[in-house]
């Protein structure tokens, strides 16, 4: 099928922690490698609307996001304005994005997600996560993001044979990966054993299973794919998008088959829209805000059999230089996770890939990539597959 919009540039800020700064100015930072990346690009002229993921405005107190971004980028009057799905609040801001530009209502709009979360205490900063669960039976009983995906990872173990060691792979992966990208979280490798004796936040989870508390902004600049290459000679096509919602209750999530109803939906959503099938798929980015999620992620996305998660991390499958790279990033897990961002960097590092642009992480002949933003306990989950 034809292309539904066409990325014909990104910015990603630096993700960390990055002390002294506001969200806004994040924003900027991104907004200003879309430019960079874009000289024939007019912002005040070509861009007609921004849609902007963010999860909470509490971490600043500042609501009123869209009019925010558009007034210190120097975008007024167009339309502006915040998405918010938990994490995956930029996933959805593109969903939105496509749909406009798709829809012909528009020719050019800005969308991507940030989030400013560092300056916040830890025990604060589980607090505003924890609002993605359902408030009276989860948030009630003290339910948090660790302790449901610690859930999901026993469940798994019990039913497929996972174990701790596997966990443990994804995170030494993703570090080996993040350890290559120059605006991640963390810099470093980390060995097996270190990830193994790691300090215990929900068993089996430990601290190298835990994504970060991060700072970041990530953008995307969304076209017409008839008008794309007024603007670069290497648009990114998006061919196929799916975003569905499962159960906001932690109680009825899937804990016999360990899998997210939502992953499942929107893939099936996406695959049949972009006319490709799993093992078309070159390089993916999936939301592995805790080891146990990529595993399960790798089953939902059907990249294997229910089951085989575990299979795929033990033989090297979804290594740089495996069959299906995965995470070439660093994914959440190194590259880190300011939460509203997190989608759209995802699609930042699928648009590097598929433009030869990811330097020593690349992969070789990448031609189709697939992003995959999750929200929540699963109850959000977007799906978006990407041509060159």
């Amino acid at each position: 099928m034809s292309p539904l919009a066409s990325i014909v540039s990104a910015g990603m800020s630096r993700f960390g922690r990055r002390e002294g700064l506001y969200w806004r100015e994040l924003f900027l930072e991104a907004f200003k490698e879309v430019i960079d990346r874009c000289p024939n690009l007019d912002p005040k002229k070509d861009i007609k609307a921004i849609y902007l993921g963010m999860m909470s405005s509490e971490y600043e107190r500042q609501g009123h996001t869209g009019a925010t971004a558009s007034t210190w980028a120097g975008l007024l009057p167009v339309e502006a304005i915040r998405t918010e799905a938990a994490c995956a609040s930029a996933g959805a801001a593109v969903r939105f994005g496509v749909a406009m530009v798709a829809s012909g209502l528009h020719d050019v709009v800005l969308v991507g997600g940030v989030e400013k979360m560092t300056h916040r205490p830890t025990p604060e900063v589980t607090s505003f996560l924890a609002t993605a669960d359902d408030f009276h039976f989860d948030q009630w009983h003290g339910l948090t993001f660790p302790g449901f995906f610690a859930l999901m990872a026993v469940a798994h173990f019990n039913r497929y044979g996972s174990n701790e060691e596997d966990l443990a792979r994804v995170a030494v992966k993703n570090h080996k990966n993040g350890a290559l990208n120059p605006k991640a979280h963390f810099q470093k490798e980390i060995t097996l054993e270190e990830a193994l004796k790691s300090r215990v936040v929900a068993w089996p989870l430990k601290l190298y299973d835990c994504c970060p508390i991060t700072d970041g902004a990530s953008l995307l600049l969304i076209t017409r794919p008839d008008i794309a290459r007024r603007f670069t000679d290497t648009p990114v096509n998006i061919i196929g998008q799916g975003f569905a919602c499962g159960s906001i209750l932690a109680f009825e999530k899937d804990f016999e088959k360990v899998s997210f109803e939502s992953n499942v939906e929107a893939a099936r959503q996406a695959y049949l829209m972009a006319k490709v099938k799993p093992k078309d798929i070159d390089v993916a980015e999936i939301h592995d805000c805790f080891t146990i999620a990529e595993l399960i992620e790798y089953e939902d996305l059907g990249f294997c059999r229910k089951g085989e998660g575990s299979r795929m991390i033990r033989e090297g499958i979804v290594e740089l230089g495996g069959k299906i790279p995965i995470n070439t990033s660093g994914g959440l897990k190194c590259k880190g996770h300011p939460v509203g961002a997190t989608g759209a960097a995802q699609l930042y590092e699928i648009y590097l890939q598929l433009t030869n642009q990811a330097g020593r992480r690349q992969v070789r002949g990448a031609e189709i990539g697939l992003a995959h933003n999750l929200g929540g306990p699963g109850a959000s989950a977007v799906v978006t597959i990407c041509s060159r």
